[in-house]
């Protein structure tokens, strides 16, 4: 079975599953096409994996768990640099890869595998970082120990909108605490996955201690999910599928990870920097075609500038350059599918029927017969109660509302049922506490953009989920606490051990 780098023709490469350290059909023999989304091309064929996959990746995940536990966090970093060493070696053919089943254009393809590895950098160096607690004891010479222990085996399912980084934000802490993983990754874009799998098994990770099964939500994920010996399910994905995670988790109590939806909200103030938070919000907008969780997907913008600043976001929209995705200058790619795009159209034609005007773009640019593009969209005229305001879009469409004050403007924000990420510009101090402290979102951008930094915890208010990922916050969660109890004095001291009639009056 190849992996991607096999000896087919390179214009439709043949990929394995990945299970206990072997490259695999999947049980029933389906396989599936990969499209390029530029060119509607099919670019790779993969196995469609079934329920009983996902039962022998997770078998597979639970007799490597117990070595790899055994090896020292130090030992466990060890792999974890190599596979980072690996993918800055492969950076350009990795970026290709994700650009040929996703879109992205290739500088931002590039970037997003440079996260990839430092990822695993990052949670490498936290081999003699992994904290429990020594605390003393009700008596003397007793001693307390709180220890941080792995979970087990993680299930891990990832989106199409980030294929490389995602799963490796995953995987790093997970392998890193000690955990065995059986990964999902989407069916729009699963050559990512294999190829970080490509790289593990390169690197020596043992066999077992990753494993990737492809195919849909509904038999491959819900396996996943609904299996007993999954410990810990964490995903990044729609804030329905993540309801339903955790209803079918909660059968066997695994622990969850849930990124789910946003819908984050833009305040520009009339104090701010407006050059700045022009190009600001214009990146925070349509970076990767607007399908990033994080993107602005709705702006309010001080009513006293508000007509000179639209003007002017509406003419660096259109002169952003919709074309493939390979090519130099490109700054949005197409969608990643044409039920995506269609979802985008949608939300166009409703916000026409409840008054919105469309200031720039609207539809797919002339002359692009094939791919899924479609062009940066601005939309004014809108209420704060339209689908497009309250509904997450996922695509390069945004509408401007004007604000009188800035506490209508946190009001405005606040009033969502997501709350992952949140962008303010101004330049008044007490402005920007009085943001920090009073926008109910997981994070909050004063004057900048993303993306999200690994340093910092990347989770969510509200519907947006359960959990964080990055950070030590983040690493915690792929760990179980457990608290043990030692007595070391020559004479045990506990004063209240049966029979009471011996204990008098003491």
């Amino acid at each position: 079975m190849k992996s991607g780098h096999g000896d087919e023709a390179s214009s439709r490469r043949r990929y394995g599953m990945y299970i206990d350290g072997e490259w695999t059909d999947s049980a029933g023999g389906e396989k599936m096409g990969v499209v390029n989304p530029a060119t509607e091309e099919t670019i790779a064929t993969v196995p469609k994996g079934n329920r009983q996959d996902v039962k022998r990746a997770i078998e597979a995940a639970l007799r490597a768990q117990p070595h790899w536990e055994e090896l020292s966090p130090v030992q466990r970093a060890a792999y974890l640099h190599r596979i980072a060493e690996l993918i800055r070696r492969d950076r350009e053919d990795l970026a290709e890869v994700l650009t040929s089943e996703q879109g992205k254009p290739l500088y931002e393809a590039r970037l997003e595998v440079d996260g990839a590895a430092a990822n695993f950098e990052y949670y490498a160096e936290f081999a003699r970082r992994i904290e429990g607690d020594v605390l003393p004891g009700d008596s003397p010479r007793q001693t307390v120990l709180i220890l941080r222990l792995p979970i087990g085996v993680v299930g891990s399912i990832t989106p199409w909108n980030f294929p490389s980084a995602t799963v490796a934000r995953k995987l790093a802490p997970a392998l890193i605490t000690g955990n065995t993983v059986v990964t999902k990754p989407s069916s729009n874009t699963p050559l990512s996955t294999l190829e970080l799998a490509r790289i593990a098994q390169e690197a020596g990770l043992p066999k077992g201690v990753l494993n990737v099964v492809i195919g849909s939500g509904s038999d491959v994920g819900d396996e996943l999910v609904n299996n007993d010996s999954t410990g810990l399910v964490t995903m990044t994905g729609s804030t329905e599928a993540g309801k339903k995670i955790m209803e079918r988790a909660s059968n066997h109590l695994a622990k969850l990870i849930l990124e789910l939806g946003g819908k984050a909200p833009l305040i520009v103030w009339e104090d701010a920097d407006i050059e700045w938070a022009l190009r600001c919000a214009l990146w925070a907008r349509f970076w990767n075609c607007g399908q990033t969780c994080i993107c602005s997907e709705r702006m309010y913008v001080d009513r006293r500038i508000k007509e000179s600043f639209v003007k002017s976001f509406v003419s660096l929209a259109k002169d952003l350059r919709v074309g493939p995705p390979t090519a130099d200058g490109t700054d949005l790619g197409p969608m990643v599918s044409s039920q995506e795009r269609g979802t985008a159209e949608g939300f166009v034609e409703t916000a026409k029927e409840e008054g919105g005007r469309i200031l720039s773009g609207g539809s797919r640019p002339p002359g692009t017969a094939k791919g899924w593009f479609f062009e940066p969209t601005v939309i004014d005229g809108l209420s704060q109660d339209s689908r497009l305001v309250q509904e997450e879009i996922f695509g390069p469409v945004v509408p401007v509302l004007g604000v009188d004050d800035f506490d209508q403007a946190i009001e405005l924000a606040n009033d969502s049922k997501y709350g992952l990420a949140s962008y303010v510009f101004t330049k008044d101090n007490n402005r920007i506490m009085n943001a920090m402290h009073r926008i109910k979102f997981g994070e909050c951008y004063v004057n900048q953009v993303g993306p999200e930094q690994l340093q910092g915890a990347h989770t969510g208010f509200r519907q947006t989920g359960v959990g964080a990922e990055g950070s030590r916050y983040g690493l915690e969660c792929y760990t179980q606490l457990k608290t043990c109890y030692v007595d070391w004095s020559d004479r045990p001291l506990i004063p209240y051990l049966f029979p009471y009639r011996d204990k008098g009056s003491r």
